[in-house]
């Protein structure tokens, strides 16, 4: 088998487990796959196919869930994010790529650890809170890959239940990743990747829908917090033992 076959493979392993896991739980995907793109095709390409997929994804859930969306609540979130992504798109095409493997395996490491504790912080209610978190999230989200922890925190501290959650995550990842996209170059992979990759978002799609009925919420998103945390301390090592 070719280098890149082997190579598409790997990527279209990464994006199966992240759409099936953000399909499921309503989020994850860049929690899931942002570590494994990165190390595999380096921050600024890893992070910008981590952006599409977790977009098209949460796009094919909205589908069917988009009248459930509380525009009213999301456009604080969504109007801070837009102002600080073309910031976190700025930082991280400066920075070099061990400090931005060091930063992105942080991010995800720091984002898990307080989304498995659920931390609870006052000033994360209100329209201030969705503020405040909408404007880290969008910075995480163009720089990192992963705006989801931010998003989460909120909506905890906020009171949202499992059914509010799902459906204006999914509107929001679908809008930030927009943003986040816009400021950036898309991808360059090659065919068998592309191929790989589409294959892979309908395929983790459809596997996540089925596993929702099946599977208890809170193990599903016990997993998905681990399998992030695994791959965030990956990327941080790796960034570390480069600098």
């Amino acid at each position: 088998m070719s280098d890149a076959w082997s190579l598409a493979l790997l990527i279209g392993g990464i994006v199966l487990l992240g759409s099936s896991v953000q399909r499921l739980t309503g989020m994850g995907f860049a929690l899931v796959a942002a570590p494994g793109l990165v190390l595999l095709l380096g921050p600024a390409q890893g992070v910008v196919l981590c952006n599409g997929g977790s977009g098209v994804v949460s796009a094919i859930g909205l589908a069917a869930s988009w009248r459930r969306v509380r525009l009213a609540a999301m456009l604080p979130l969504v109007v801070a994010a837009a102002c600080t992504v073309p910031l976190g798109s700025w930082v991280a095409t400066r920075l070099p790529e061990p400090w931005l493997l060091v930063g992105i395996g942080a991010a995800v490491c720091l984002a898990v650890g307080f989304v498995m504790r659920g931390v609870r912080i006052p000033a994360l209610r209100a329209r201030r809170g969705a503020v405040m978190a909408g404007a880290a999230s969008g910075f995480m989200n163009s720089s990192a890959g992963v705006g989801g922890p931010a998003m989460s925190l909120y909506a905890l501290n906020a009171g949202w239940t499992a059914a509010e959650f799902v459906p204006n995550a999914q509107f929001y990842a679908v809008v930030v990743n927009a943003f986040s996209l816009a400021a950036k170059s898309p991808p360059h992979l090659t065919t068998p990747a592309w191929a790989a990759v589409v294959t892979a978002l309908l395929a983790g799609a459809a596997i996540g829908h089925f596993l929702a009925a099946r599977t208890p919420e809170h193990q599903a998103k016990r997993a998905v917090q681990w399998l992030a945390l695994t791959g965030g301390a990956t990327t941080l090592t790796k960034g570390l033992l480069t600098l």
